[in-house]
């Protein structure tokens, strides 16, 4: 695989990121919920490339640093009074919704991130790294697991308790129409479709946004206010 020496941005790096966004952010607030589960992950994948675990670590590397810029761009698009991808959209839009259960902020931003961002972030490192996306299919594969390793304790963790029994019901319905494992499989799917496109700039585009649009429309459904 061809390796460009110019790119040096450490997993580290966008991890110092998200802890300064989360020190500004109010704990209860949709995007904060999300930024701590984004910030645990990337502190994990951090920590299992320091311990060896990934067999190319600059693959690994590049593809959670280009994964990580997505969500950081979309943040800075916000606060700079930009629209960020409709995929986003929801969970800025509702982010202070008293309705709202943090499991839901979590899980949205999880659907953006994964269903939308993480096909383009296996593009942006194909290119950075001039191979193809089979080349980083160990690495998205890890990535993936570990998100859903994580989702599972998330759930468990944000799920709400006995008090708030009379939403429990429609909160585990609601969460259970959306999978990890099926977004995982069908992100790998639209980045291999974007990588044989690449040439094709409006179809490759028109790719996009649909994409973009659809995880937007799903993220929707899962910030569906349940109380007032």
């Amino acid at each position: 695989m061809a390796q460009l020496e110019h790119f040096t941005t450490s997993v580290g790096t966008v991890a110092a990121r998200m802890r300064a966004l989360d020190a500004t952010l109010p704990e209860r607030d949709g995007v904060a919920v999300f930024n701590r589960v984004y910030l645990a992950v990337t502190e994990e994948v951090e920590r299992r490339l320091d311990d060896g675990q990934f067999a190319d670590r600059r693959a690994a590397t590049a593809l959670d640093v280009r994964f990580a810029e997505r969500y950081l761009a979309a943040v800075e698009a916000v606060a700079d009074d930009r629209r960020p991808p409709a995929c986003w959209r929801p969970l800025f839009q509702l982010r202070r919704h008293p309705g709202v259960r943090p499991l839901q902020f979590a899980l949205a931003g999880i659907n953006a991130h994964v269903g939308h961002d993480l096909a383009l972030a296996v593009v942006d490192t194909c290119r950075t790294l001039d191979c193809e996306p089979t080349d980083l299919e160990d690495e998205f594969d890890r990535v993936g697991d570990l998100l859903v390793s994580l989702e599972e304790r998330i759930r468990e963790d944000l799920m709400p308790g006995p008090d708030l029994l009379q939403i429990a019901d429609p909160l585990t319905h609601l969460l259970g129409s959306w999978s990890l494992e099926r977004a995982r499989d069908a992100t790998w799917t639209a980045a291999r479709a974007l990588w044989a496109l690449r040439r094709f700039g409006e179809v490759a585009e028109e790719f996009t946004e649909r994409l973009d649009t659809a995880v937007g429309f799903a993220g929707r459904m899962l910030l569906t206010p349940l109380a007032d």
